[in-house]
């Protein structure tokens, strides 16, 4: 397998160098030399391509753990330079001329790209990242623009993965999980307007998996809506994305069964949240939000609901916002109980639990923002094999007694 380190590496000196040296020096020029080698190392087996999302650097579609909080992904990611492609036709020239491009951009310069636009180097293809064949252009229309076709198959296999870890025993998987989140939120606006990419369902037993990307997804749309800051609705993605996953916890004979639940078995699905709670702090502390939401995102605003309160207090903000996503999700989906909810219906139904079960400020916002962005809202496969998703828990015996509809 193909190291991209290395590449990366000597990439953040050569740019140093350039942006240390005059044109013509010695050192510059080694420097470029040295990068062209490492560009031909990695095109031994055909293109390569690098994504910079925000601190994340993903080769491939392969995350590059140990280069996270890489200082030149934030800075490439800034300049709109999430995507760079490396052809076999590229040259020792096309590179430099890409180099001192990068170097403007940083610098806020402007660069003379009239060649470049007549020219339209082959070897080297770089810009924001596309979403489903769109071709996304930077501002000033001129570059290359890498597409990225998006299907989550990739963030799918990520979360069964994860949840798999934590069934064996292990801790949380933190890095993937804000992997993931940061992949769903270029998703929602690499075509320069905010989609909703939600996954539907193949299968029942993908359920658990595409759920907790949906939550996600809507979650982060939601808080968008409500005038978040990027920071915060990230946040809420991870809170979204883990919000189920003391369902690790429950026997599949429990969790996969198809008809009402015992008073037994319902005591026993009722633990999901806070044993999900403690899985997130024990594995993090710093995920204290994203533990409190997986502890709440089940008692309604009148304090019903599961876990009981001791005694009556507000719930987090963000437990509120993801119970909202979670119901809306759950009853969308196909279940083996019943079919999915017609989207009207569903909006009817948060409207009149608004004020009882929900927020009506959250619940209100959410319908006003299906209404106004069911144009971005775009369906995926799920992007799951069917060998991987007989392993996945499905939670289908959720959401079959009273009110409790969500998973």
């Amino acid at each position: 397998m193909i190291d991209p380190i290395p590449f990366l590496h000597t990439l953040a000196h050569t740019l140093s160098a350039l942006a240390l040296y005059p044109e013509g020096h010695a050192s510059r020029a080694r420097s470029v030399e040295e990068l062209y080698e490492q560009v031909l190392e990695l095109l031994r087996e055909g293109p390569v391509r690098f994504s910079f999302l925000g601190d994340e650097v993903v080769f491939g579609e392969r995350p590059v753990r140990e280069l996270r909080d890489w200082e030149w992904s934030t800075k490439l990611s800034g300049i709109g330079i999430q995507r760079i492609q490396l052809n076999e036709q590229v040259t020792q020239e096309e590179l430099e001329e890409f180099l001192d491009m990068v170097l403007a951009r940083v610098a806020m310069r402007t660069i003379d790209t009239s060649e470049a636009r007549a020219t339209r180097p082959a070897g080297i293809r770089y810009g924001l990242v596309g979403i489903r064949g769109v071709d996304a252009t930077g501002a000033d229309g001129d570059i290359a623009t890498a597409t990225l076709t998006y299907d989550l198959a990739d963030e799918a296999d990520t979360v069964r993965w994860m949840h798999d870890e934590l069934t064996s025993g292990n801790e949380l998987p933190l890095m993937e999980a804000e992997a993931v989140v940061r992949a769903l939120s270029v998703a929602m606006h690499g075509d320069q307007q905010v989609m909703l990419p939600l996954l539907r369902l193949r299968k029942f037993d993908e359920y658990t998996t595409t759920h907790s990307l949906n939550v996600s997804v809507l979650s982060m749309g939601l808080a968008e809506y409500l005038g978040l800051g990027a920071r915060d609705v990230r946040a809420f993605g991870v809170a979204g994305l883990l919000h189920d996953l003391g369902k690790v916890r429950i026997p599949l004979e429990i969790l996969n069964k198809p008809g009402k639940l015992t008073d037994e078995e319902r005591a026993v699905m009722n633990r999901h949240p806070v044993d999900g709670a403690r899985i997130i702090i024990e594995s993090e502390p710093d995920l204290d939000m994203a533990a409190v939401v997986a502890y709440e995102h089940h008692i309604m605003l009148n304090g019903s609901g599961y876990p009981s309160m001791h005694y009556e207090r507000d719930c987090h903000q963000g437990s509120k916002l993801v119970h909202v996503c979670d119901v809306y999700d759950a009853l969308r989906t196909d279940r083996p109980y019943r079919d999915a909810w017609p989207k009207e219906e569903v909006l009817k139904y948060l409207a009149e639990r608004s004020g009882v079960e929900f927020d009506p400020t959250i619940a209100g916002a959410f319908a006003k923002m299906m209404e106004e962005w069911e144009p971005a809202l775009a369906s995926h496969e799920s992007g799951l094999d069917a060998d991987a998703a007989e392993t996945t828990p499905q939670g289908s015996g959720e959401g079959q007694s009273g009110n409790d509809e969500s998973s």
